[in-house]
């Protein structure tokens, strides 16, 4: 009888175009997962299994999860760090490369500042979004004619969702006893859920899980629409709709206590949606439920009656000496302390705080607190950008952290979009990212390992000391190893990019080329936003034309060379 595997549920946090970093970090553990079960059975290499349940996320985050679902039956090509004069090139051999760096040409604000999508009384969104439609498509499709089974490290059927901001919500009531009468106390909800399952034979029987299958196409074109609609960023992007079968939307587990009295009625159910991480951005919480599911399923008798498993699950997957699953999550936008609040009360300030207040409070999760704040808690792990900043002798000059150390982070995590040099970046680093990480993050230390019956068994009989790494003075040994040779320290894979260095920049002169799209765009945004009498329209096109659109395009533009001033990607002595 095979051993117990180890499981991880991966979370994938929001991103925009900083999804290029996401895909690397992806593109990296695939690999290393990989390569290791091809070397599986060898001498000297550690047998126990790692298997991947659950893969989830939102915006950005969510895309990625069902682009990497679609590449499960495919091969994916490595791409190699590229020399200058191949900088640029496609690499379609590889999904994850070619569907976030790629995407649908190198610099995609041409695109987004095209007007064609305006039309009389109707502005969709501020960004010009067709381009959304094709970077799906090239997204969910898979090659039937390299087919080939479901790696063993994913673990089949494999649950993927997405999260949604539902703009309709979903009713339902509560009684409420009055003097008189019983009456209805009406709410509704707005986040929601896109739930599939990938499996082999395409057979599932979960509730609440849409069957998927990328050779027969079942429920493809439900994700497609899913895969844009997590990733509608509110006014920037143009909202999506799905449509599902109530059935689909009824049984979602997370949603029970909202439809256990009040049911969707049967039937096709449309529903329009904006980006998932406005109300869920880090769904860690509902990869953790599904590690639990199957942590009880697999296990009946230790939680059969058992009126409080919540707190045996968190003191078992909390700590690494009896640990089965954990989650990890990857977030490009990890969240930071809060500058000093500025108590401004003018009407504009104050409603920036409101909005930015509601938006926190939707997306905190208080039941998770405590875990949340655990110190040394084995059941979340982070990958989050990181890289040096060294001089000319290789010594160190600072170390960024977070949005900082991505070129994407630029523009609120639009920058990406500017350049293709600055998602080839991402994507290196998301890869050097997570190599460290699995060498020497993703580790159970000595003590536990020995505690562990799956990671005892799993290094038992072989030279531990191939695969210890030493940090803070803890031997630990890695829960994914790997077969590489360890890079030199302060060394990080990247290309040389058309700055001459590692990091990549744009020139002035690249960016002042969008002055007349943005003008163009602002001034058609305007004269379209409403239905207007001729009169008013030809006043209106006066204003624009003298005013409104010039004043907009030049803030526009300033904010476009501040952010990449304040991230150092703006060359301005390189034209």
């Amino acid at each position: 009888m095979e051993n117990k595997p180890f499981r991880i549920g991966i979370c994938m946090a929001g991103a925009v175009s900083a999804g290029a970093y996401t895909a690397g970090v992806m593109d990296f553990l695939l690999e290393a997962l990989e390569n290791w079960e091809r070397k599986r059975g060898e001498a000297n290499v550690p047998s126990h299994r790692v298997q991947i349940p659950i893969m989830g996320g939102a915006s950005a985050g969510g895309m990625t999860a069902l682009l990497a679902a679609s590449t499960l039956n495919n091969p994916i090509t490595p791409v190699d760090v590229p020399v200058p004069n191949q900088l640029l090139n496609e690499h379609p051999e590889n999904k994850l490369y070619h569907s976030w760096v790629d995407l649908t040409g190198k610099d995609m604000f041409p695109k987004m500042l095209d007007t064609s999508d305006i039309s009389s009384g109707k502005v969709i969104s501020l960004l010009n979004s067709r381009f959304i439609n094709e970077v799906a498509d090239k997204m969910l499709r898979a090659n039937a004619d390299q087919w080939e089974p479901m790696p063993k490290y994913f673990e089949s059927p494999v649950k993927v969702f997405v999260t949604l901001s539902n703009l309709e919500g979903y009713n339902y009531n509560v009684d409420f006893l009055s003097a008189r009468k019983k009456d209805k106390y009406n709410m509704s909800v707005h986040n929601d859920y896109a739930c599939f399952e990938v499996a082999d034979d395409g057979k599932t029987s979960s509730k609440g899980w849409m069957p998927l299958n990328f050779q027969t196409g079942v429920s493809l074109a439900t994700a497609r629409e899913a895969a844009m609609a997590t990733g509608a960023f509110p006014l920037g992007l143009r909202a999506r709709t799905i449509t599902r079968d109530a059935s689909h939307i009824n049984e979602i587990g997370w949603l029970k206590d909202v439809f256990h009295k009040n049911p969707l009625p049967p039937g096709p159910k449309k529903s329009l949606h904006v980006d998932g991480g406005m109300i869920n951005n880090e769904p860690f919480e509902k990869v953790r439920d599904i590690l639990d599911d199957i942590t009880v399923t697999n296990d009946p008798e230790t939680f059969k009656e058992l009126e409080d498993r919540e707190t045996l699950l968190f003191e078992m997957n909390s700590r690494y000496a009896t640990f089965e699953n954990t989650v990890l999550m990857i977030d490009p936008f990890p969240g930071k302390e809060s500058p000093a609040f500025d108590f401004a009360d003018d009407l504009l300030a104050v409603a920036g705080k409101t909005l930015g207040a509601m938006t926190a409070q939707m997306r905190a999760k208080p039941a998770d607190y405590r875990s949340a704040m655990e110190t040394d808690d084995a059941s979340q792990f982070l990958i989050s950008p990181s890289r040096l900043l060294t001089d000319e002798n290789g010594d160190v000059l600072k170390e960024l952290f977070g949005e900082e150390a991505i070129a994407c982070g630029t523009l609120a995590g639009f920058g990406g979009f500017l350049s293709k040099e600055f998602r080839i970046h991402d994507y290196y680093l998301g890869r050097h990212n997570c190599e460290v990480f699995l060498r020497d993050y993703f580790t159970i230390p000595e003590t536990a390992l020995q505690q562990n019956k799956i990671f005892r068994d799993g290094y038992a009989g072989i030279d531990k000391n191939a695969y210890v790494t030493l940090i803070d003075d803890v031997r630990s040994y890695p829960i994914i190893p790997l077969f590489t040779e360890r890079p030199a320290p302060f060394t990080i894979k990247m290309p040389v990019f058309s700055s001459g260095t590692n990091w990549p920049s744009t020139t002035s002169e690249t960016i002042e080329k969008f002055e007349k799209p943005i003008r163009n765009r602002i001034q058609k945004i305007l004269l379209n936003i409403a239905e207007l009498s001729g009169f008013t329209n030809a006043l209106l096109w006066i204003g624009a034309k003298v005013i409104l659109n010039k004043t907009l395009e030049g803030k526009v533009m300033n904010a476009i060379k501040k952010s990449l001033t304040d991230w150092e990607l703006l060359d301005t002595k390189r034209r």
